[in-house]
């Protein structure tokens, strides 16, 4: 009698999958791989690793911990602007008050900042 096989499906591995968020979240926001390092705390050369597949972000890690801020700032922007990429690049390269007239784009590359700007989006999806 013959062993029926059930295709599993492929699980990527974490790594991997934030790996292409982080990625995919700089692209659709047109962060430069540039600036995406300075937001990572990695080499620009890290990060077209990165972007090749070549490397995988490091559970653990300070990169690890910036690219989930940065992939939930994108998912909390995304929600906000409805989808629409556009909106969402415009609002991050913007002049904003809430951040004293300075560009969210500029914020998020430093710790501080990126907190800064995830917090401030949590708290604008939140009202009701």
């Amino acid at each position: 009698m013959l062993a029926s096989t059930v295709a599993q499906p492929c699980q990527a591995s974490k790594p991997a999958v934030l790996s292409k968020a982080v990625m995919r979240a700089a692209d659709l926001l047109g962060i430069a791989n540039f600036t995406l390092a300075k937001i990572l705390g990695l080499s620009p050369s890290t990060i077209s690793r990165i972007s090749a597949g070549a490397y995988l972000l490091t559970e653990g890690k300070k990169e690890w911990e910036f690219a989930v801020l940065l992939v939930r700032l994108f998912r909390s922007l995304d929600s906000i602007v409805g989808g629409n990429e556009m909106a969402a690049e415009k609002w991050l390269k913007s002049e904003n008050k809430a951040f004293s007239g300075k560009k969210p784009l500029e914020l998020i590359t430093t710790a501080e900042g990126l907190v800064r700007v995830v917090t401030y989006l949590d708290a604008s999806r939140g009202i009701v």
